[in-house]
């Protein structure tokens, strides 16, 4: 959700809305090519679950783009689904979902941050920002690739 990490992998892609997935729930378990845990909207059978995010508008060749950074054939698929926007709109959308699991995983700090840096910029509710940030994360080992990733905030409060 990070405006600067997706606009370093879309640079066309615009914020459409905030929304609701409903029973999924945000976890941390997707394996990540780092071996790191990734984020995934799992769904669930909690009726009360749910996930938030944003809805990007992203044309055609950004989606090409978007699917090979993220991984999708490899630990992730897509799948339409219904989400309700902030204002009650209903709208139809592709998310990713986790194919390669693993719950002993844990993030890396950065990417954490740059899933926290996006609930904020996006002003999800502070109780959601909450979960987020009571999750466990490790440190990378590579330190290169953990400045690397956190560089694109240099700058930015």
């Amino acid at each position: 959700m990070s405006v600067r990490r997706i606009g370093e992998r879309v640079p066309l892609a615009k914020s459409v809305a905030v929304a609701r997935l409903p029973r999924h729930r945000l976890v941390f378990h997707k394996v990540g090519k780092d071996g790191s845990a990734k984020c995934d909207a799992a769904e669930t059978e909690d009726t009360a679950a749910h996930v938030i995010g944003v809805v990007l508008d992203i044309c055609p060749s950004g989606k090409a783009s978007l699917d090979e950074a993220e991984g999708l054939g490899r630990g992730y698929a897509e799948k339409l689904v219904s989400v309700t926007a902030e204002d009650g709109q209903v709208l139809k959308v592709v998310t990713y979902y986790a194919t390669h699991i693993n719950a002993s995983l844990k993030p890396f700090h950065w990417y954490k941050e740059h899933v926290l840096r996006g609930a904020r910029e996006h002003r999800l509710p502070d109780h959601y920002i909450r979960i987020i940030e009571l999750v466990e994360t490790v440190r990378d080992p590579d330190f290169l690739r953990h400045t690397q990733e956190l560089a694109i905030y240099r700058g930015v409060s």
